[in-house]
């Protein structure tokens, strides 16, 4: 199966298949869009989608990674 049926000939979708939304930020943790955002996405225009997509890196930065087992308690 292709992805084929995606492509448009618009900006194209930040989706990176990796749909899981961050407990406590609400944003997606692949593309880092929220709930309403990914819904949204087909009624945008393009400039709307252009301001998004400038925002999307600033973004990623305020996810923090949890690291489990003993290096996440703090006991190395």
């Amino acid at each position: 199966m292709t992805d084929e049926i995606w492509k448009r000939a618009e900006i194209e979708s930040p989706c990176v298949k990796i749909c899981v939304v961050h407990p406590e930020a609400k944003i997606c943790i692949g593309c880092y869009r929220s709930i309403p955002e990914i819904g949204g996405w087909s009624r945008m225009s393009a400039e709307e989608r252009r301001l998004l997509m400038a925002e999307l890196p600033q973004r990623a930065q305020t996810l923090t990674k949890r690291r489990g087992g003993r290096l996440g308690r703090g006991a190395v």
